[in-house]
This record gives structure tokens, C-alpha cells and sequence, in this order.
């Protein structure tokens, strides 16, 4: 059975604590010698270890410095900021409406460079057009049993696209063939969805690939999922957005991505594909 988002956060919480108890048995030190070294009193040790106490950033470079571990406390400050924020209910996100769902991203959009997208069910958000971002997020506020904002919502989603025109961002983006056929929407708003996607996907600043279904694959279709530059992982789930930062699980994600965009086509053969897909529609 899936977990809450408030025991995912703490099954993170207690990973962070088995990793710090981890590291001070591999040192072969005990609690009390490890509080010494830390400078605190072995009580402390103890809540830490069992996730009853949250361990600062200040008491985590300690105790990898204490355990002569210096090199994994960047992974577990990550993991231990991941505990407390990488699950966002998306409920939770959606009760102020869709629109101000689409308007919290601006400032991240505009902050980062590259963008790398992996999309195995749906044209990436910042290619929809407004008819097909509009069947996107009304079915989106059927399925969380909110107010259907959805008119507003595309609009500004589709605002928030502009950005793929403006300088200094470029974007990697990575779907499925069989996002082509997932029909969202009427006949005509997905032949306008899919006839932007000839038009968007020859800017510039935009790589499109798509993965053929035909191909025999080395990597099978993952779930859908963004990098913000090298920093930052955002996983969509039907119940959550997964906020990842840390580097080991980001540089997994890297990789993945790399995997999936060596299996895609470009140019005239993704266009090819985008057509047929036109033509299946009529």
C-alpha cells in the first residue's frame, strides 16, 4: 500500500537517522565517543539516531566530520531538507485553485536554464496549447474534487509557457509516441496540440524528442519527472509532487534521462511521427 505523505516524510526522516547511525558504526565509534567529538552530550546522539530529534545542518557536518565522513554530508543535508519538503500534497497545492497552482512556478521557471522533461502520458506543460492544457487541468480538478478553475488556469499556463521564447533557458524535452495518441480533449484541440508541436519543437531553444512504441527499448517508460538545471528533481504522482535535491538521487535522475533521450528521435523522423498522429485523428 502507498504511503501517506506524512509517513513519507517521516520514513525520510528515519532514513536520515539510520544513515547517521550507519556512519558511526562504520567508524567504529560509540554514542558517547561520537557526542565527544561533536561537542555535545550523548543524549542528543540518541534522539538523533532514533528520529526523535531533527538533526540541523551544523549537527550533520559535525557528525560526518566526527566519523571522517565529510564527503556524504552534502547527500544527507539534502535528504534530511527532502524529509521535511519533498512531499507536497498536490490537494493540498490545488485548494487556493489551479491558477495559483500554475502561478507558483514562475519565479522556479524563470530562475532556471536548462530544463530537462521526461513525459511518458502527456505533452510537457510548457508545449500545451490553451484547449488542450484546459481538458488537462479540468479533469485534474474533477479528480481532486475541487472547483474547476480550469478556463483560468490554462490561460496562465499557457502565460507561463513564454518563457521557451525568451533568452537564456533552453529546454530538453523527452515523451513517449503514445502521447501523440492519448486524446485529450476534442478532435480539433488535439490536432491544434499536435500541429504546435511541429511549430514548437523546431525553436531554437527547444529539443524535442520522441520515443518511438516500436522500439526495443533499454530503459522501460518511467514516471514523469523535471529537472530544474542540476538541482533540483520534481517527480509527479497522482497524490503528490516528489521534491528531490539530493545530489545522488539527481545525478540517477540525470542519468535516466540520458538513457530515454538516446532513445528518442529527432528532426524529420519525430515529425514524421507527430503527422501520423495528425492523420490518425481525421
Amino acid at each position: 500500500m502507498a504511503l501517506s505523505p506524512s509517513s513519507s516524510a517521516q520514513a525520510a526522516r528515519e532514513r536520515v537517522a539510520q544513515r547517521l547511525r550507519e556512519l558511526r558504526a562504520d567508524a567504529g565509534l560509540t554514542g558517547t565517543e561520537l557526542a565527544k567529538r561533536c561537542g555535545w552530550t550523548h543524549p542528543k546522539t540518541s534522539r538523533i539516531e532514533n528520529g526523535r530529534t531533527r538533526p540541523t545542518p551544523d549537527d550533520i557536518r559535525r557528525w560526518c566530520q566526527a566519523c571522517g565522513a565529510e564527503d556524504q554530508a552534502a547527500d544527507i543535508l539534502a535528504e534530511s531538507r527532502d524529509a521535511e519538503t519533498a512531499y507536497v500534497q498536490w490537494r493540498r497545492k490545488v485548494r487556493a485553485g489551479l491558477k495559483k497552482l500554475q502561478d507558483s512556478y514562475v519565479d522556479l521557471f524563470q530562475s532556471t536554464e536548462l530544463f530537462r522533461i521526461y513525459s511518458p502520458t502527456l505533452v510537457p506543460g510548457l508545449l500545451q496549447t490553451e484547449g488542450y492544457a484546459r481538458a488537462v487541468l479540468s479533469a485534474t480538478a474533477v479528480l481532486h474534487e475541487i472547483p474547476d478553475d480550469a478556463e483560468e488556469a490554462a490561460a496562465a499556463r499557457v502565460q507561463r509557457s513564454q518563457i521557451i521564447h525568451q533568452p537564456g533557458h533552453r529546454f530538453v524535452m523527452v515523451i513517449e509516441e503514445a502521447v501523440l495518441h492519448y486524446q485529450l480533449g476534442d478532435a480539433d484541440a488535439m490536432a491544434a496540440q499536435l500541429g504546435y508541436l511541429l511549430t514548437a519543437g523546431a525553436l531554437p531553444s527547444v529539443s524535442l524528442g520522441i520515443i518511438p512504441s516500436t522500439l526495443q527499448r533499454t530503459m522501460w517508460p518511467r514516471e514523469l519527472f523535471h529537472v530544474y538545471d542540476d538541482e533540483l528533481v520534481s517527480v509527479e504522482l497522482m497524490s503528490a509532487r516528489v521534491r528531490i535535491t539530493q545530489p545522488s538521487e539527481v545525478a540517477l535522475y540525470l542519468r535516466a534521462f540520458e538513457q530515454l533521450r538516446s532513445m528518442a528521435v529527432y528532426g524529420a523522423e519525430a515529425r514524421a511521427l507527430v503527422l501520423r498522429a495528425i492523420e490518425a485523428l481525421h
